[in-house]
Order: structure tokens, then C-alpha cells, then sequence
């Protein structure tokens, strides 16, 4: 019989047999933990249900996330004049709430005036409706006589019911819930993101080992500079939108001009479904004093070129070189996180996505993911 051994792991991972009173013999044989797919599947899927029933916690971090980084330049050029963080941190954020506070009055205001005129408008949105349910009944009508043996056959359904006025309330209730959840923590989470930023990122970066410290910085400083720009380019295209559909409808002398700019301007930000979104408000208003298509088709027409431009145009210009996305990975993240989050999601879609890359760009093994996305 051959000495005993007994085996133990040598510090790099691999299994070292010992001779009992001899040598000791390295055999490389590696270590390694691998997750089957049933478990990497339940992972994802854990992943995916605290995304879904926590969203309005992780959308509040998220867009206080945004907002940091798009005022860290700024709180860190006051602490360079010798201000300290925490009170240049609560200026800037003092400031920036003034600006959006009187941008918001103005819009308030308009609205007002909006709304002591919506009787007007109301009665020619209702006219409109009618005439259409009216062409739908002798539409449904004409099919019913081209197929009455197949009306015949067909069996009666039951008309359905609308939900009832508890179930509106309750989902009114939860959506009010989201909007004063993020208006209550966000300039919150911001301020002390921002007073306290120098020693998150240093404690962060000390939750790594050493070796693995200058990738997670270069990790971070890209997170950096891409939220940054994400953020302002949008905010930059946004504003650009707005002043030239306030222009265009001041040129074609349509009421509440400022107000529907604002409006259609945000909404032409929306991907894909922007162009269309930012119909309605002209619509609307036009409703009272349009009698023929040929307006409602130029409106449609300026406003869909807009959108062209601030997407296709400026948006890459702005931001497309920090970003880094492909077409269909853009496409996909958009699909994805507004099935998710809905609306939000469209709007955090493409700096989450955007990360993700990042993240795997400085991962070891997922480098090949990184690369996929920004194809």
C-alpha cells in the first residue's frame, strides 16, 4: 500500500494532494462553482420581481442617481472656490428648485387660462367622438348585412362592463402615491448623494479587493462622465424641442402657444412613440377652430420633423458618443423597461441599459455582452 495523502487547496485554486511524511504534488486541477441554467433562470427571475413590486423605490434611487450626476460638476467647482460641499450641495439644489419652481408657475398659469376655456373645447372634442362613434355604428352595420349568416351563427356576447369607480380611485390613489414618493425622497437622496459623494465613492470603491480597484474606478468614472451627458443632452435637446414648437406655434397663431411647446417638446423627447404623443395637445386646441384636415396634417407633419431631428440628429450629436448603444439594443431596452416601469421606464431605459454596458465592459466575462450592446 502507497502512502496516505490527503488533499487540500493550494491559494491560487488548485487541489494539492500531501503525502503523509513526503513532498507535496500540485495537480492543477482548477475549483470552480458553476450554476446550472435552472438556477441562473430562478436568479433572473428573483432579479425581475424585485425590479417589478420594488419600482418605486429603485425609480426614486434612480432618478436621484440621474440628478447627482448632472449637478456634481457644479457643487464641485463651488468646494473649488473653497465652499464647503454640504452648503454648495444645498445652494445648487436651492437654485435648481427656484428655476423649476417659476418654470412651473408658468406652466400653471397657462393651464389655468387652458382650463377657463375648456368648456369650449370640450364640446368640440364631444362633437368630434360622436361623429365618430356614429361612422363606427354604420361601419358595423354594413358588415353586419355583407355577412348575415355569419351574424346569425354567432353567439350574443356580453357587453362589458366598465370597471367600477372603487378600482379608478385605487389606481388613482397608487399613481399619487408614486409621485409624492419621489418628490418627497428625491431632493432628499440628491443632497446627501452630492454633500457626502467623496466618501461614498471611496467606501465603494473599498468594497473590492485591491486588484480589482483600478477597474471599478475606470468603471465608474464612465458611469460618470455617460450619466452626465445623458443628462444634459437630453435636458439640451428638450429645451431645443420646446423653443421650436413654441415657434411654430406662434407662427401658425394657435392658442396657449407657450404651453402646448412645453408639452409637445417633452413629449417629441419620447423615443418612437413621441412624434405621435405630441399631436394631441395641438389637437386639441385646434379642435375649436380647425374645420378642415389640411392643419391638422401640417401640424402633424412640422411636429414628426421635429422629432426626426431631435432624435436622429441631435440626440447622437449630444449624446450618442458617450452612450454607446446600438439600434436594436436601444430598441429592446426601450421595449423591455417600459413593459416594466411604463412611462418611467422609457425615460430610465437607455442610461440603465447603458450602465448594464459599462459594467460588463469592466467585467471579467462579460466583456462579450458589452460588446454586443454597443455593436
Amino acid at each position: 500500500m502507497g502512502k496516505p495523502r490527503f488533499a487540500a487547496v493550494s491559494p491560487d485554486g488548485r487541489v494539492c494532494y500531501v503525502e503523509i511524511g513526503g513532498n507535496m504534488q500540485i495537480e492543477d486541477i482548477k475549483v470552480a462553482a458553476r450554476s446550472n441554467p435552472s438556477q441562473r433562470i430562478i436568479a433572473a427571475a428573483i432579479v425581475f420581481a424585485f425590479l417589478y413590486f420594488a419600482a418605486d423605490v429603485i425609480i426614486t434611487l434612480l432618478l436621484a442617481v440621474l440628478v447627482a450626476y448632472f449637478l456634481d460638476p457644479v457643487v464641485s467647482h463651488l468646494e473649488r472656490i473653497h465652499l464647503p460641499r454640504a452648503l454648495g450641495a444645498l445652494v445648487v439644489l436651492l437654485a435648481v428648485t427656484g428655476i423649476f419652481t417659476g418654470l412651473g408657475y408658468l406652466v400653471v398659469v397657462r393651464a389655468n387660462q387652458f382650463l377657463d376655456d375648456w368648456p369650449r373645447y370640450s364640446a368640440s372634442l364631444r362633437h368630434v367622438t360622436t361623429a365618430f362613434d356614429r361612422q363606427m355604428s354604420n361601419v358595423e352595420k354594413g358588415v353586419a348585412e355583407i355577412s348575415p349568416a355569419l351574424e346569425k351563427g354567432r353567439t350574443a356576447s356580453r357587453a362589458i362592463e366598465p370597471p367600477p369607480v372603487r378600482e379608478w380611485v385605487l389606481r388613482g390613489v397608487g399613481s399619487l402615491y408614486s409621485i409624492l414618493v419621489v418628490a418627497t425622497f428625491v431632493p432628499f437622496l440628491v443632497f446627501f448623494m452630492l454633500a457626502t459623494k467623496p466618501r461614498i465613492w471611496k467606501a465603494t470603491i473599498e468594497l473590492f479587493p485591491d486588484e480589482h480597484r483600478e477597474r471599478v474606478q475606470a468603471a465608474l468614472d464612465q458611469v460618470s462622465s455617460m450619466l452626465r451627458s445623458f443628462v444634459a443632452g437630453n435636458a439640451l435637446v428638450a429645451l431645443i424641442l420646446m423653443l421650436l414648437s413654441w415657434g411654430f406655434f406662434l407662427l401658425i397663431h394657435v392658442e396657449y402657444p407657450f404651453l402646448l411647446g412645453c408639452v409637445s417638446g417633452l413629449l417629441n423627447l419620447v423615443p418612437y412613440l413621441g412624434a405621435g404623443l405630441s399631436w394631441i395637445p395641438p389637437f386639441m386646441i385646434g379642435l375649436a377652430k380647425w374645420n378642415t384636415i389640411g392643419p391638422y396634417v401640417g401640424v402633424a407633419a412640422m411636429l414628426t420633423f421635429f422629432h426626426i431631428v431631435g432624435l436622429n440628429v441631435l440626440m447622437p450629436a449630444i449624446v450618442g458618443r458617450r452612450v454607446h448603444l446600438n439600434a436594436l439594443a436601444v430598441t429592446m431596452s426601450l421595449l423591455f423597461w417600459g413593459w416594466l416601469w411604463g412611462a418611467i421606464g422609457l425615460i430610465l431605459a437607455i442610461p440603465v441599459t447603458a450602465t448594464v454596458k459599462v459594467i460588463c465592459d469592466h467585467s471579467e466575462g462579460w466583456e462579450p455582452v458589452g460588446r454586443w450592446l454597443g455593436a
